[in-house]
């Protein structure tokens, strides 16, 4: 069994422990810098520190866990319950020194403008987690303590406990703001960062993961640590993280697969490289706990689907970034192909989509053979195309989620994809801006752009598991 079943079967609450979200009065206050730098000061001390990120977002976890070498974990008040993400935040902090919570946009901004619902606030109240304000405070001085006061009494429920400086011009200019915002808010200034030494945080998008995954920024993490370890009092932190026992009753890891006999064991295939990785580990987690195995493989690496593998699971990520190393594969798009047209339970999310369509044609009009299942091909583009939430309802024909079952996901890719034919979409998708059909579904595959949570409907996991079996009995 997993480090991380075992977690989920036993670990019900968290003693006094330490933990701390690192938010923001606004987006590009400097939250990824100070939560980067800080988990890397703290690691180099010895401690062991566990990363989450607020919202749905999978590039800043996967800096995470390349800075703490333990899995980062998403905590969603939209796509989750309540008691789902103190579940999570529990189980998720179980041998760990110190949790390290990074916000999401401004502290208060979530789903809605009028109340916290999906906000950073919202996150550290129901994690009662202590809150570290990281203010821009570029071209101003006392005009910084209004601000933090402002943010304090919106709701006092989100305690504020100290603040970092950000984008000082000077050690000068860090102590006025110091003694305006001490005496004003009454609460430390625990450090700055200087203007002059910010460091550029590569832009979050194409390629960025696999660079992550190769090592290639670590020493800007390195860089980060040194910059936090000089300006910032790591010893005071360490003191107004220390936050009381919380409990979260493991209803959504309960022992479900200690109930399920050997030979009802399915054994469900991953893809996993640097063309496909996003996955919430909450997703294979359930997965095991509903009772699969999982068997992790590389399409990149030349790894064909495997033939022992009852289900297929195809997870986002950047597959427009090996196109060409993709394409040129044969053996390996006839096993997807094989196993795939042959009626192996599978679900394509994302990048996992695109690689199924007929081809990926890249930013430099390069078109790239893929797999070939589904009609139609995808295009990439410089911008985004499409960001956001979803409320997901299942169409006839997908096996995980019937007509009237719902899920909830998320949206983020900068492909665009087109067809001349008639599909048959996976799913009704509710965002922002309105309803719309999405995906693709026949026999035993669903796939679309939408990132699935299951722990947004577990029942979709069991409904999985159900039908690899009832297809193995007929093999």
């Amino acid at each position: 069994m997993s480090e991380s079943r075992r977690i989920g079967i036993v670990g019900a609450s968290i003693g006094e422990s330490r933990r701390i979200v690192i938010a923001g009065t606004g987006s590009g206050a400097g939250k990824t810098t100070v939560t980067i730098g800080l988990m890397a000061a703290l690691k180099r001390m010895g401690h062991v520190v566990q990363g989450f990120k607020c919202g749905p977002d999978y590039i800043d976890p996967t800096y995470h866990t390349a800075v703490t070498g333990r899995a980062s974990r998403n905590l969603d008040s939209f796509m989750l319950s309540h008691d789902t993400v103190k579940e999570i935040f529990v189980r998720g902090s179980a041998g760990a020194d110190i949790s390290i919570i990074e916000g999401v946009m401004g502290m208060y901004d979530g789903k809605e403008a009028t109340s916290d619902s999906g906000s950073t606030a919202e996150i550290s109240i129901l994690t009662g987690s202590p809150v570290l304000l990281v203010v821009n405070c570029q071209s101003m001085a006392r005009s910084a303590a209004a601000i933090v006061k402002g943010f304090q009494l919106l709701n006092p429920a989100a305690r504020i406990v100290g603040v970092i400086a950000n984008k000082v011009g000077s050690e000068g200019h860090h102590k006025i703001v110091k003694a305006a915002i001490e005496q004003e808010c009454g609460i430390p200034v625990v450090g700055y960062l200087k203007r002059e030494n910010e460091l550029e945080i590569p832009e979050r998008h194409l390629g960025l993961v696999p660079s992550v995954e190769r090592g290639e920024l670590s020493p800007l993490f390195e860089k980060l640590a040194d910059l936090i370890g000089e300006t910032v009092d790591l010893e005071l932190i360490w003191e107004l993280a220390k936050a009381e026992e919380l409990k979260a009753e493991p209803k959504l890891f309960a022992p479900i697969a200690a109930q399920m006999p050997e030979e009802k064991s399915v054994t469900i295939a991953v893809a996993k490289d640097s063309a496909f990785h996003f996955y919430y580990p909450e997703n294979l987690e359930l997965l095991e706990a509903y009772g699969a195995k999982l068997h992790f493989f590389s399409p990149l690496a030349g790894e064909t689907v495997p033939p022992e593998a009852d289900g297929l699971y195809i997870g986002g990520g950047f597959p427009e970034e090996f196109a060409s190393e993709l394409s040129q594969n044969q053996t390996v798009l006839e096993s997807f192909r094989t196993a795939v047209g042959g009626g192996l339970p599978t679900l394509a999310e994302c990048g996992g989509f695109m690689f199924l369509t007929e081809a990926i044609v890249t930013t430099d009009g390069e078109s790239y053979p893929m797999v070939g299942l589904i009609p139609g091909k995808v295009t990439m583009q410089k911008k985004l195309a499409a960001l956001g939430y979803r409320e997901v309802r299942g169409k006839e024909g997908n096996f995980l989620l019937g007509t009237e079952q719902q899920a909830k996901g998320h949206e983020f890719h900068y492909s665009t994809y087109a067809t001349d034919a008639e599909l048959p979409h996976a799913y009704e998708t509710k965002g922002l801006r309105g309803t719309k059909p999405e995906g693709f579904a026949a026999g035993n595959l669903v796939a679309g752009y939408t990132h699935l949570h299951f722990g947004s409907n577990p029942e979709l996991v069991a409904r999985w598991i159900e039908r690899c079996l009832e297809v193995g009995a007929r093999a």
